[in-house]
């Protein structure tokens, strides 16, 4: 089969360098185009349930709300294990499902479970809801409000206006605020008054949790009119809560004002944020999975300067506090240089041996062929360009040009011999490349399984180490299988055009470094079959104190990244206040 797609791509050579040609821009073009991210997707298929129990101590949350919960789902399709986190007044359950498992699908199965455990939980607590779609590494920026405005004007711009812009940006999963004042309407019961109207708390709590609902009444109909009959009953600010009837009595209409003073108030605070150690509100921005991290943030940030335009004056939204795009574009910055360089230092070496370029020329065309082959299987299977591809990418440079260098080294050494014949037994320029392309097709082959079978290993791993791995070895494996496929059609065609007129085919002289290392090599040889028992010996006892050393060198999961930031984090005993931690942080800053 090789020797028929060689024959043909000599036959056809200028439409194999024309396909050659498109698929170099559209492969520019593609990995233009296509995420970006520091590493793949590590994130399982998790649905995090979040339940909210006002009052309630955190030993009453997990043993009334949080074990209830994940009792339901544990045992479900598909789950691998559930776990919790308990506050006061908060219950936060992952259920995280197998690998493999559609995320909407694990949504609903966890939705089915928690509508048979909904009904069992105290009087009080809010519906278990599902928290957005998002993954591990989904925090891709953190913003700050700051201004000369109250915190409670702030944090009330954060909730209504901020976070509502943002969430409508594509690729937005969650944007959650944190620090100032929530903005409430607040009744505060007077036990005195509420004796002396005869009103229970209970009459109060009723009235204040009906005071803002409109209300139908129906159609009335009319000499042919038809009127909607509607009961207005939206509160537009704490008057209106003020003027609600409490209840009647001996004819009259209790009001809550009279039983209780209404104001407008901050709810309870369990957290708080600041900038520059000065108070403001930090947004949380969270991304929906396999959103493009640089696309969305540029998105984001356009939305930002859209809204800083509408913000009251004093105001001011500072983008710069966090974005994990700045760390994704050194990263990916430094591996493409890394690529950079061994494709400069593969070509230098190249250079060196074949002294001529081009020879060398023909060899390194290999390289962005492969890689754009690369670059289109990934787009196909929705591999995202970062680290790991990369650094697959990375470690195949130089394996790259070794098909092609065999190819060309063969063409050029037969081309030399044609060359030399009697001019009545030479043979067409084609007819030599064709041959001399067909002797190394079971090397070249050879050579690349090996290599492959390799990087093997990889694919059948399991878990977050496959999800991390297995992206570096899909692209070191496809772009060796594209170098093999680049060496058996566009490197012969390459040769036709190229090597029969050059200067080199027509001369013996190897260049002056190869003739140096022969002769090295000669020596060494030499020295090596004089003493093969030491030799055999020296390499036993390298390679036992090579795995000696093994158990002594450290492990992790991960290298340490240098992020350019640092994280300072203060632990407090139990029980300590908002006030003193709030205190504590302000120092720190």
């Amino acid at each position: 089969m090789l020797n028929n797609l060689i024959a043909w791509a000599l036959r056809n050579r200028v439409i194999v360098l024309a396909a050659a040609s498109l698929m170099l821009a559209a492969g520019a073009w593609t990995a233009y185009r296509m995420p970006v991210d520091v590493f793949p997707d590590l994130t399982a298929p998790t649905v995090t349930v979040i339940t909210e129990a006002h009052g309630m101590a955190p030993e009453e949350v997990e043993s009334l709300v949080s074990f209830p919960i994940e009792t339901a789902v544990n045992g479900s399709t598909g789950v691998r294990r559930v776990r919790s986190s308990t506050a006061q007044g908060i219950s936060v359950v992952w259920v995280e499902f197998d690998w493999g498992m559609e995320i909407f699908r694990a949504r609903q199965v966890v939705a089915e479970k928690l509508q048979t455990v909904a009904a069992s939980l105290p009087a009080g607590v809010s519906p278990p809801v599902l928290a957005p779609v998002s993954s591990v590494m989904g925090e891709i920026m953190m913003i700050g409000l700051t201004g000369s405005q109250s915190s409670q004007e702030l944090r009330t711009v954060a909730d209504w206006t901020i976070r509502r812009r943002l969430l409508a940006v594509p690729g937005v999963a969650q944007v959650i605020p944190i620090g100032g004042e929530v903005k409430q309407y607040q009744v505060i019961a007077d036990p005195a008054r509420m004796a002396s109207a005869g009103v229970s708390l209970e009459d109060v709590m009723r009235a204040a949790a009906g005071s803002n609902e409109n209300s139908s009444g129906g159609v009335y109909m009319d000499k042919g009119q038809e009127y909607v009959i509607r009961g207005i009953g939206r509160v537009e600010g704490a008057g209106d809560i003020a003027a609600t009837v409490v209840a009647m009595r001996g004819g009259v209409p209790v009001t809550l004002a009279q039983v209780a003073d209404v104001r407008i108030g901050a709810a309870p605070k369990y957290g708080d944020g600041s900038v520059n150690a000065k108070p403001a509100i930090v947004l949380a921005i969270q991304k929906q999975p396999g959103a493009n991290t640089l696309e969305l943030t540029e998105r984001i940030e356009s939305e930002l300067a859209e809204i800083q335009r509408t913000l009251p004056r004093g105001m001011k939204v500072e983008a710069e506090l966090f974005q994990q795009a700045d760390f994704i574009t050194v990263a990916v910055a430094n591996v493409i240089k890394a690529l950079r360089d061994g494709a400069i230092f593969v070509v230098i070496i190249l250079f060196l041996f074949l002294w001529n370029l081009r020879a060398t020329a023909i060899s390194i065309v290999a390289i962005p062929l492969s890689l754009v082959v690369a670059i289109f299987a990934m787009k196909l299977l929705d591999i995202t360009i970062n680290t790991m591809t990369l650094g697959g990418m990375a470690i195949a440079i130089g394996a790259l040009v070794d098909d092609a260098i065999i190819d060309v080294e063969n063409v050029f050494r037969r081309l030399k011999e044609n060359h030399h014949l009697p001019e009545a037994e030479r043979r067409t320029s084609l007819a030599v490349v064709y041959d001399a392309s067909r002797e190394i097709r079971s090397s070249i082959v050879n050579a690349t399984l090996i290599i492959i079978v390799v990087f093997l290993p990889l694919f059948f791993l399991g878990g977050v180490e496959g999800r991390l791995l297995r992206p570096l070895g899909f692209a070191y494996v496809v772009s060796i299988l594209a170098s093999l496929l680049v060496a058996v059609t566009v490197t012969p065609v390459l040769c036709s055009y190229l090597l029969p007129n050059a200067k080199a085919v027509q001369t013996e002289q190897e260049s002056r470094l190869v003739q140096w290392l022969k002769r090295q090599y000669a020596r060494i040889l030499a020295t090596v079959l004089e003493h093969p028992k030491r030799v055999l010996a020296g390499a036993a006892a390298t390679l036992v104190i090579a795995l000696a050393m093994v158990p002594l060198l450290g492990s992790a999961f991960l290298p340490e990244f240098n992020e350019g930031a640092l994280t300072v984090s203060v632990v407090t005993v139990p029980g300590t206040s908002l006030e003193e931690s709030n205190g504590i942080g302000k120092r720190v800053e």
